[in-house]
């Protein structure tokens, strides 16, 4: 063999060894006996949010800071020749990003001779935040200081709420989906003399007839195959607040054994024959203009008359917008934290779509919109029109909307909805090359981050003539 072939041999392995390396899913780095990152692989970039030429040949205390020398586990191994195995490791980018990870590392040497350092990491930056979240939250309960909002709309919706946590008096929240019902709904029971009693929800959709009977009543020994003596919602909750969600949805059986109980005070367990006396709140709330759910059948007229002793009437987004920045501030925060992110705010042009938009799924539509656009932040520390999902670019019905001019398609919505199949494609192959420039053109986890399998990927990459451009 003469010495060119030996030479694209030994390219051919390098090559193999780098695609090996850039496949797994741990962070791969390594430095050199002068501190100097030699190999740094893709998911190390991905973890970090650095790019190859950032730390490639550069000193590793020159892009990462720690809080003592000692910390670096890199440092250790190349210096004192120590191994270290499944060991927790925080520090921070130059870029100020905190990163915490398991690391193994250990030296290499030869001739007895420490020539490198190599650290394989697992990223457990967000398993971190959760957990400090859960810890952090897990008692924490909503009140009337969690309802975020300046508008004499929501203002008086509060003050009206706070009254009713003097009494014991059935309420009836009025609400569109996601309007914030359950926050009202736990804000009372918090602000009442109940709060140290239990609060239990339940979402009256969510089950079939059968089930939900059971659920709320309860069951006596024997009542049908596998029935145990067993305690319904309504004893669990004894002395505090239950909290019957989209009561319409329950039928018109089950809402007058509701009424009885409601009026009895007292409940009576599925297969029994004796009732039960018991002492709670019932909250309800309706998704719909109970006139219109009692014209339909859906909610019984004395049921309503019971429940509603109390009205509330939650007003949806589109009648607060002077609300939305706050709201969209306080989602940012939310998921700055989950996402170890760092956004600051929203851009101009997203806070103008913002205030024009209708909000059909309110409160819930606006913090999934927040949620989905800091999926595809990277290091950016603000919102633009880009990082919007696409599904709610399109039924946005704002004409002019002024966008960032990184896309190359029309900035009007008009346009959308009369060439909504054009524009679409466009928008899918700017995205898709933007996610591949940053992937440095790596199929495999291009199509990880994109959630398509790799043939997906290759056809759109065919289809939309991407891969000419690189």
């Amino acid at each position: 063999m003469n010495g060119k072939e030996e030479l694209k041999q030994l390219k051919n392995l390098i090559y193999i060894y780098e695609n090996i390396l850039n496949e797994i899913n741990e962070g791969v780095q390594v430095i050199n006996n002068e501190g100097n990152t030699i190999i740094y692989n893709q998911k190390k970039m991905q973890l970090e949010s650095m790019q190859l030429e950032d730390v490639l040949n550069k000193n590793l205390l020159e892009i990462f800071s720690f809080k003592d020398r000692k910390d670096s586990r890199l440092l250790q191994a190349l210096e004192k020749g120590a191994i270290t195995k499944n060991a927790k490791q925080t520090y921070f980018t130059n870029k100020g990003k905190e990163i915490t990870t398991i690391n193994n590392t250990y030296p290499i040497q030869k001739d007895g001779e420490t020539i490198a350092a190599v650290e394989i990491a697992s990223d457990i930056t967000k398993l971190e935040r959760l957990k400090e979240n859960v810890l952090k939250t897990g008692n924490v309960r909503y009140t009337f200081e969690s309802i975020i909002g300046e508008s004499r709309a929501i203002k008086e919706v509060i003050e009206n709420s706070k009254r009713a946590t003097r009494t014991s008096s059935s309420v009836l929240i009025i609400g569109e989906t996601g309007t914030g019902k359950e926050l009202f709904s736990q804000s009372i029971h918090h602000g009442s003399d109940r709060s140290k009693k239990p609060f239990i929800s339940q979402n009256c959709a969510a089950l079939p007839d059968n089930l939900i009977e059971s659920l709320l009543f309860g069951t006596k020994k024997g009542a049908f195959t596998g029935a145990i003596d067993h305690p319904g919602l309504l004893e669990q909750a004894e002395g505090g607040t239950i909290l019957l969600d989209e009561i319409n949805s329950l039928n018109p059986s089950l809402q007058a054994k509701l009424l009885r109980a409601i009026q009895e005070k007292s409940i009576r367990r599925v297969g029994d024959t004796k009732d039960k006396e018991i002492d709670v709140r019932i909250i309800a709330t309706i998704n719909e203009d109970p006139i219109d759910a009692i014209a339909n059948n859906r909610l019984r007229k004395d049921l309503y008359y019971r429940l509603s002793v109390v009205s509330l009437v939650i007003p949806p987004l589109r009648e607060r917008r002077e609300d939305i920045p706050l709201l969209a501030q306080k989602f940012i925060e939310k998921y700055n934290y989950l996402f170890h992110l760092n956004v600051r705010k929203i851009s101009d042009a997203v806070y103008h779509l913002f205030l024009e938009y209708d909000w059909p799924g309110n409160i819930r539509e606006l913090e999934h919109a927040i949620e989905g656009a800091m999926n595809l932040i990277t290091v950016e520390t603000e919102i633009s029109y880009n990082h919007l999902p696409y599904h709610f670019l399109t039924k946005s019905k704002q004409i002019d909307i002024p966008t960032s001019s990184s896309r190359g398609y029309s900035s009007k919505l008009e346009d959308l909805t009369l060439k909504l199949k054009d524009q679409m494609e466009e928008a899918e192959a700017d995205y898709i090359k933007r996610v591949l420039e940053n992937n440095r053109n790596n199929i495999t986890h291009t199509a990880n981050i994109l959630g398509i399998s790799r043939q997906s990927l290759q056809y759109r990459l065919r289809k939309y003539k991407i891969k000419e451009s690189f």
